[in-house]
């Protein structure tokens, strides 16, 4: 990662109501370096959410310089259909999409935080009043969403809401809660279908296949069961075979809520 970063102090909030912080933009291994070493200074639980997620400060110097979203192991809400530590989904949905060299999910990394290990996610400054339905008919943003879209299948996101897709302040979309992924079962449930029997673009292709060749890097395959690792080739060799988006014939494949 090279040596520590030195982020800008962040800025104060808009208002006076919004506990989110400005911040100027920072690379991807100063991302991780950050998260790995600022403390970590709680603001409050995050709305909405089924498992518990909390908004923290990254402390450095004693200046909150970035801000993250923590997701501790203990706050977890058991499911039957998915492993217990949700969390260490959310940090290999980071990794493989930093593989694939897409960068549309967060730098997350796994932590020990104040309310027990967990996922730890740049928090990204956003324009919260936009998701991929005020979004998805803005050519600017058609690539984002087809990277997304691909690594949805790839990853086997179960759970791709529309207000899952953020335009961040840097003008790029990013994709976060992707914890209920990589399961070994196809369980795709997302609300970006506009894609649909559609060519997916060669570049993107090109990458699945350097995946395909390669494998699932080894830190992603540690956290995941030899079935799930597997299932994640299966699903990226028949995009790639296919070289069209799936379709949905059941019209079932959607989350709820769909924002």
């Amino acid at each position: 990662m090279g040596a520590d970063p030195q982020p800008a102090p962040a800025g104060e909030p808009e208002d006076d109501d919004s506990p989110f912080l400005d911040r100027d933009s920072l690379s991807t291994a100063d991302a991780l370096a950050l998260l790995a070493t600022a403390e970590i200074d709680v603001r409050g639980r995050m709305p909405y959410s089924s498992n518990s997620t909390f908004l923290v400060d990254l402390v450095v110097d004693a200046v909150a310089v970035a801000q993250a979203i923590y997701k501790p192991h203990r706050g977890e809400r058991p499911l039957w259909d998915f492993p217990d530590g949700l969390y260490r989904r959310e940090v290999a949905a980071f990794d493989l999409c930093d593989h694939l060299g897409w960068g549309n999910v967060p730098p997350t990394i796994e932590r020990d935080g104040p309310l027990d290990v967990g996922s730890l996610q740049l928090f990204m400054p956003s324009e919260f009043e936009h998701h991929y339905f005020t979004l998805q008919d803005e050519p600017e943003h058609r690539l984002a969403f087809q990277q997304i879209c691909a690594f949805d299948i790839v990853a086997n996101n179960t759970d791709r809401k529309s207000g899952h897709c953020l335009l961040g302040t840097d003008g790029r979309i990013w994709a976060i809660d992707n914890g209920l992924a990589f399961h070994q079962e196809f369980k795709l449930r997302t609300v970006i279908w506009e894609f649909a029997a559609t060519p997916v673009p060669d570049d993107l292709l090109d990458d699945m296949k350097r995946l395909l060749d390669e494998g699932v890097p080894d830190v992603i395959a540690a956290v995941l069961s030899p079935f799930e690792v597997d299932a994640i080739l299966a699903r990226t060799r028949a995009l790639v075979t296919n070289r069209e988006y799936p379709t949905d014939p059941t019209g079932r494949r959607y989350p709820w809520p769909l924002v």
